[in-house]
């Protein structure tokens, strides 16, 4: 296994990522944007999700393939990004072909960004249509990670989150990462600097500590950003895992399960109650490979690995802004 030539998402044939964000507000949006519509599934494992179209999704459904997904900071008023997201691919052609009318297929998950410092006082009507509309027309195979896109106002127990991709090559197919990390629990053990996604590291991508010796005494020690208050408990990681590979629609959903494991390779705790952890799923089908048994297995464990070492390249690539509440990893003692 070796990371793709960018350690990226847009490594996977047929991907390109846009970002639009708006620093005052200190939220924004990131879009997976498929050159050709990808078969896609989804898979929600946290308590308090913000979705749009993923019941389309579900392997028994009708619609096999979609042509972007969104992530959203925002909460429910980030939903709107889609719109915005939609208009854009219309404008372009795209979209499900019913009779004379096209309408593109966009599914869109949200995260909880309201209590981060940015001014949020919009007016009538939140920006995150237009943000949508603008990240689309932003996607390329280049993008900014940390505290850009979907990840601008991201927070995770006592660090900035952010906004991480990552990717891995094996048996001929690609498989790559975005997420957005919003936890409410840490990606960093104790108060070290070192990331719990340290074994599964290429290089120095997120710092090259690797694992923290002797390890800390209050490593199992539960920290979340919770406050005390109930309306601070509103979190999620949201991320889209895609593959070159020829896949069904149902193995797209055993991948976007298997992907899961990543949070938890990642993330302590992960899939709480309080967060609205999702992975969707995209297969481009690009590079012609039909994983065989073991090949999907091998497929299913790099979704995890991929996943987690993403998550911790987006608290790891966050930066600082002015009025932040929380400090950025780059900014934690040496010594941690």
């Amino acid at each position: 296994m070796r990371p793709g030539p960018r350690n990226s998402i847009t490594d996977v044939a047929g991907i390109k990522v846009g970002n639009a964000e708006d620093v005052s507000l200190k939220s924004g949006v990131s879009v997976v944007v498929c050159d050709e519509p990808a078969i896609a599934a989804c898979q929600v494992l946290g308590g308090a999700p913000g979705t749009r179209e993923t019941d389309l999704l579900e392997p028994h459904n009708t619609v096999q393939a979609v042509d972007a997904i969104v992530l959203s900071g925002g909460s429910a008023f980030g939903l709107d990004a889609a719109s915005g997201a939609q208009s854009a691919l219309a404008e372009d052609g795209r979209g499900f072909a019913v009779g004379p009318a096209r309408v593109p297929i966009v599914p869109a998950a949200i995260l909880f960004d309201l209590l981060n410092g940015g001014d949020k006082s919009w007016g009538r009507y939140p920006p995150y249509r237009e943000l949508g509309y603008d990240a689309v027309r932003n996607a390329g195979l280049a993008f900014r990670t940390g505290s850009a896109g979907a990840g601008t106002g991201a927070l995770t127990a006592g660090l900035k989150g952010g906004l991480g991709t990552a990717s891995a090559i094996e048996g001929g197919m690609t498989i790559g990462v975005l997420v957005a990390v919003n936890a409410l629990g840490s990606a960093t053990i104790a108060s070290s600097r070192h990331f719990w996604a340290a074994p599964f590291e290429e290089g120095n991508e997120f710092g090259g500590l690797g694992m923290p010796h002797p390890f800390p005494q209050g490593a199992r020690t539960i920290r979340t950003k919770m406050g005390g208050k109930p309306a601070e408990m509103r979190n999620t990681t949201i991320a889209v895992i895609a593959t070159d590979a020829l896949l069904t629609k149902a193995e797209a959903k055993r991948l976007a399960i298997a992907a899961h494991d990543g949070f938890a390779r990642a993330l302590w705790p992960a899939h709480t109650p309080f967060d609205g952890d999702i992975v969707f799923a995209l297969a481009t089908g690009k590079s012609g490979v039909k994983p065989d048994e073991r090949g999907f297995v091998t497929l299913c464990a790099l979704a995890a690995s991929t996943m987690a070492r993403a998550i911790a390249r987006g608290v790891h690539d966050a930066t600082p802004m002015d009025g932040d509440t929380l400090p950025v990893w780059s900014q934690s003692p040496p010594h941690a």
